[in-house]
């Protein structure tokens, strides 16, 4: 009888030793499915491809461009206005004018230069307005041409890579990115065209 229930305690235990080692072999397998290879993984360098992009070329360039004369031609009015101003108050000094008509003058300036900040507010808010739209087309453009590279969906992940320390050079996908954010580009110039 000892025999016995020694065969059978020896025979429960080989099987309870052999359970565990097959589920435990399963479970690495099962979180290997979950895992994200360096083959899953793109980077992306939006701010480079924006750069490159038929869009910035065309209508970024411009914008900047356009706001850069806006900003110059702002420092020169209100040079123009403190020199005017600066002169009236070196001829009263002097006492070329009377105190009535520095007094007229004086107003006059401060008036244009209240017109000369209320247009330049509105210009300044249309310029940030076409910015912001452009900024938004730019964006828009960059997520369509991403989903349209994983559309596969090859990449498990993408990460900028400005926000990257040290990454493989093959892991960048940004070429690709900007080939399709170009044909993007160039699909809806046409469709507005039309």
């Amino acid at each position: 009888m000892k025999k016995m229930l020694f065969s059978a305690l020896a025979a429960a235990l080989v099987l309870t030793a052999c359970g565990p080692k097959q589920q435990s072999a399963e479970a690495p397998a099962e979180e290997a499915t979950g895992r994200i290879e360096a083959s899953d993984i793109a980077i992306v360098s939006p701010e480079a491809v924006l750069a490159q992009s038929d869009l910035y070329k065309t209508e970024g360039a411009a914008l900047q461009e356009k706001t850069q004369k806006a900003q110059k031609s702002w420092a020169q009015r209100e040079q123009n206005l403190q020199a005017e101003a600066a002169q009236l108050q070196e001829k009263y000094q002097k006492g070329l004018i009377t105190t009535s008509d520095a007094q007229a003058q004086q107003k006059r300036i401060e008036q244009r230069a209240a017109s000369f900040q209320s247009s330049a507010q509105k210009e300044a808010q249309k310029l940030d307005e076409e910015n912001f739209v452009f900024t938004n087309r730019a964006q828009d453009l960059l997520q369509r041409a991403i989903r349209e590279v994983n559309s596969d969906k090859r990449y498990k992940l993408i990460v900028n890579a400005s926000a990257l320390i040290d990454a493989d050079s093959t892991l960048d996908i940004s070429q690709s990115v900007l080939a399709k954010v170009n044909e993007l580009y160039a699909a809806d110039k046409k469709q507005i065209e039309k």
